[in-house]
């Protein structure tokens, strides 16, 4: 289990108003200091200026941001007034409120489907309201205005529950995908980018879960961390968690040594997380990830995604039709010491083709390429979903 060290967020929705906090994941490993989110301008600001990042973790916080704006003082007063002004029939104009915070936060970051997906279901949550009658659906709710926030109050508590659920899940399959076929006790040497634990998400992590999974079957040999240029997410972050975890062998290295490791070292696998999974396994992720996988494939070094499945987009054909989010220059130039007037190109997430991937590790099974090597992202979704 990863330390209460590693809290990537504290929320709190035992009293009348919930109340959240993230932590400050520009300042780790140097400073542990959370920020408060009040409203959803906060939420956003978080996500953008990367405070807090990994996409789980960008849904989770987008989601319990929500909930927290419109249960303060302020919101609750402009909802009061809409709810006067509409009359009983107010449920359309409490709903555009709601679906505009939502479309606002959207805009946050682009690429990561999670949060995208995530507003979806919300929207389908929410929607469902309108068929019901308020007097009757509770004794507490009296207005469709109330029940649209419980309804939000409770995927926002669903979504952090089924984040943590499924985060361990996927660790298990992980963790037997890369033993599969090994030796009783065999230890391994695994390879990640980015950070995709406990920082990542609500609890656990996802690529950096499952090698916490082998670590607790103690079969973990060795874990490398690349540093993650040029935003340093391996070193600040993925270093810290290893730090903090005393997991065996944990090992920096730049994103360039990776394959003069791969020549020199045994390394049984790479696992990565992703922030969208096309229909045919194409796989965004961060910047680094596609290199990563060329180099695997040249060593034969097995590369698995680790992707809950509310970061499948069946919708999405292939890798080319993403779009890509491309941050500013100085987030390059100011860990670069480059010259200021230099042009830069800083695209946040590259694409890794299905071809490169071994398989998509999800909290519902490892998803396995198909003769032509891809992936049916589609078909697998469809027989792990409930009539």
């Amino acid at each position: 289990m990863a330390p209460e060290s590693l809290q990537s967020l504290i929320y709190d929705d035992s009293g009348e108003r919930p109340s959240l906090q993230v932590l400050d994941q520009l300042l780790v490993p140097d400073e542990k200091k959370y920020i408060d989110i009040p409203n959803v301008q906060a939420a956003w600001k978080v996500i953008r200026d990367m405070n807090i990042r990994g996409a789980p973790l960008i849904a989770i916080v987008a989601c319990l941001g929500l909930s927290v704006d419109l249960k303060s003082t302020v919101i609750s007063k402009e909802l009061d007034e809409i709810e006067k002004v509409h009359g009983q029939d107010h449920f359309d104009a409490v709903f555009a409120d709601v679906d505009g915070k939502m479309k606002y936060l959207l805009t946050s970051r682009p690429t990561a489907v999670n949060l995208s997906n995530a507003m979806a279901e919300l929207r389908t949550e929410i929607l469902k309201v309108k068929g019901t009658n308020p007097c009757e659906e509770s004794e507490s709710s009296s207005s469709y205005r109330q029940l649209i926030v419980a309804a939000v109050l409770q995927y926002a508590r669903f979504m952090l529950d089924r984040d943590r659920n499924d985060n361990m899940a996927l660790a298990r399959f992980g963790a037997g995908a890369i033993l599969n076929n090994k030796p009783s006790g065999t230890k391994v040497t695994i390879i990640t980018i980015c950070n995709t634990g406990s920082l990542a998400t609500s609890h656990y992590g996802t690529a950096l879960g499952v090698v916490r999974a082998i670590r607790d079957r103690d079969q973990l040999k060795k874990i490398v961390a690349l540093e993650t240029r040029p935003y340093n997410q391996g070193s600040r972050l993925t270093a810290f968690e290893i730090v903090e975890e005393k997991m065996p062998e944990g090992t920096l290295i730049c994103d360039s040594m990776a394959a003069a490791l791969m020549a020199k070292e045994k390394i049984d696998a790479v696992v990565i997380g992703a922030d969208r999974v096309c229909a045919n396994g194409d796989t965004a992720n961060k910047v680094g990830s596609y290199a990563l996988a060329i180099v695997a494939a040249a060593h034969n070094v097995p590369f698995y995604v680790a992707s809950p499945c509310t970061t499948l987009d069946v919708n999405m054909a292939q890798g080319a039709d993403i779009t890509v989010e491309e941050r500013p220059a100085t987030e390059l130039l100011s860990t670069s010491r480059a010259p200021k007037n230099i042009a830069v190109w800083n695209p946040a997430f590259d694409i890794t083709p299905a071809k490169y991937i071994s398989g998509i590790i999800t909290e519902k099974g490892v998803i396995l390429p198909t003769s032509d090597g891809t992936f049916d992202v589609p078909a697998f979704v469809k027989a792990h979903t409930e009539p």
